[in-house]
């Protein structure tokens, strides 16, 4: 009989940890408050749009419209996701630029998250201001995920 009268306490325990981890994206994303871990988001509100920080859009720089790409890496939508995920940087070679399933080894969260050892400067280049902690979280989450084209 005493197992079967904690069922309820385990099931309100587990209630209570779930609703506590389930956090708004929009309240972590701050100044790119439509902004979720998929590709198509991360393109369309961080490489190729500013926020309401002021900070410039990515592809001020990394874009073949009128230039060649800074780095060589051109995030124009329908480019971006082919140039970056399991390409090796041209700054680090030894990492991808986005490794599918790790942040950490991902040359782009270097350089966006200013990183020791990255080559030349934090990104994006005439920041501050940067990508915030929470915009970070949501691109980190993306590459956690797989790093899909979605």
């Amino acid at each position: 009989m005493r197992p079967v009268s904690l069922i309820p306490a385990v099931v309100l325990v587990a209630a209570l940890a779930a609703a506590g981890c389930d956090e708004k994206l929009a309240d972590v994303a701050g100044p790119s408050p439509n902004l979720t871990p998929t590709f198509s988001s991360i393109s369309k509100e961080i490489f190729e749009a500013s926020d309401s920080s002021g900070r410039a859009a990515c592809t001020n720089c990394h874009t073949t419209v009128g230039r060649t790409p800074a780095g060589g890496l051109n995030l124009l939508s329908g480019a971006a996701y082919g140039a970056l995920v399991n390409v090796n940087s041209t700054q680090k070679p030894t990492l991808k630029r986005v490794d599918p399933g790790n942040p950490d080894g991902s040359y782009l969260v270097h350089k966006l998250e200013g990183a020791p050892g990255i080559v030349g400067l934090r990104m994006p280049r005439n920041g501050p201001p940067f990508l915030t902690s929470g915009q970070m979280r949501v691109i980190r989450r993306w590459i956690e995920l797989g790093a899909k084209n979605d």
